[in-house]
């Protein structure tokens, strides 16, 4: 058996990033820029108003002052037009300063009467002006890669990029092989279940980016795992879930080692998901074999597939970044597998739940964190610091 850290370098060492496609900025959200672009524009491309209020010369600027309005400027209206000594422009917030005037001075500042204005004593000192390309400048750079969202979304369509260059999506195929299982919705026999895992592990990499399509329940047969296989020719990854172990039903490493895989390990030294195995199918695919446990499977998800899924797209190779917590309860010594214990953290502290049985799902759904054990790890007391990974 190898470390987890082992054999996160394996499949890292499979797990290249994938090429890079052209989509609308529209279509973008949720993306990795696979190149770094730039503003096309200054933000703002003008000198612009903060406030609603008159523009002025910011020298003339006094309790008392009068000035003679000669104009006004709106958001896409501006003054056509020079401010000089003694002159103001009405203007509202958006509009371009107009040409010769340094402050804007808000309304509430101002009595006026007709044409004229008058400042008020107690006046605001704001200048109130956004100064052209304040916020960014022609040429400005978006660095890469970066996992787009809404507020990067909004910062390119204010820099006039209306296409972005991104990492294609992974292309994985997601393989329960078994006989004991049967899809959500049918009939199971007495001797079977339901297929669970594939349906979690779909959702995990959907919400990694990944496209992520289901194939038909593979039997535990050469010729139905064969043409299971021969159904993911496209894909960048096949995930298979189950068979994985050496049982006299597991064929899952034997049929894919028959069919061209050259495989890089087989077992960590975890728990749960001990029966663990990655290749590189004769297709050129990467291959990750997972137990056919539920949380087994779920949990390898986590501390496996979302790296090597994140190293596709291009944002770097690195396990899923470790978090902290004070633990709540004591625990028993650990065994000489690292332990990725299903917990909940409330109010900064993480409590492990009793039972860690790799069948128990709603053990699963109600935890929001995996609690890390290092083989060996000694007994622990409550308030001591230890390692997680966020679900």
């Amino acid at each position: 058996m190898i470390s987890v850290s082992e054999a996160l370098d394996h499949l890292f060492a499979l797990a290249g990033p994938l090429d890079t496609e052209t989509v609308p900025l529209s279509q973008a959200n949720g993306r990795v820029l696979a190149a770094p672009v730039q503003a096309r524009r200054d933000q703002p491309p003008f000198a612009g108003s903060a406030m609603d209020g008159y523009a002025v010369i910011g020298d003339e600027v006094q309790p008392g002052a009068t000035f003679t309005v000669i104009g006004e400027a709106a958001a896409g209206h501006g003054f056509d037009g020079e401010v000089a000594k003694g002159q103001a422009v009405r203007i509202f917030t958006g509009a371009p300063v107009p040409q010769g005037a340094s402050r804007v001075v808000i309304q509430e500042d101002v009595i006026r009467d007709g044409d004229t204005i008058t400042l008020r004593d107690n006046l605001d000192q704001g200048t109130h002006i956004r100064p052209k390309g304040a916020d960014f400048a022609d040429g400005s750079d978006v660095t890469a890669p970066r996992l787009l969202g809404p507020s990067d979304i909004a910062l390119l369509a204010a820099m006039n990029i209306a296409e972005v260059p991104v990492t294609r999506r992974p292309r994985v195929a997601i393989l329960s092989t078994g006989d004991e299982l049967v899809m959500p919705g049918e009939n199971p026999g007495p001797d079977q279940i339901i297929a669970s895992n594939s349906f979690g592990l779909q959702a995990m990499l959907r919400d990694l980016g990944a496209e992520a399509r289901l194939l038909p329940i593979a039997r535990d047969t050469r010729a139905s795992l064969e043409t299971a296989f021969s159904l993911a020719d496209d894909a960048d990854l096949l995930i298979t879930i189950g068979g994985a172990s050496v049982g006299d039903h597991d064929l899952v490493g034997e049929v894919a080692v028959d069919l061209g895989m050259e495989r890089s390990f087989y077992k960590i030294a975890m728990r749960p998901g001990k029966p663990l195995m990655a290749g590189r199918l004769a297709s050129g695919a990467m291959m990750i074999g997972l137990p056919g446990n539920p949380v087994s499977a779920m949990v390898c998800g986590h501390v496996f597939v979302t790296p090597v899924i994140r190293a596709m797209l291009g944002l770097g190779q690195a396990a899923v970044q470790e978090r902290h917590a004070t633990l709540a309860a004591p625990l028993t010594p650990n065994g000489p597998r690292q332990h990725y214990m299903r917990a909940r953290i409330e109010d900064g502290q993480i409590t492990a739940f009793d039972n860690q049985d790799s069948s128990l799902l709603t053990v699963l759904a109600a935890a929001n964190a995996l609690l890390i054990r290092p083989p060996s790890d000694g007994a622990r007391e409550a308030g001591e610091t230890m390692a997680y990974l966020p679900i």
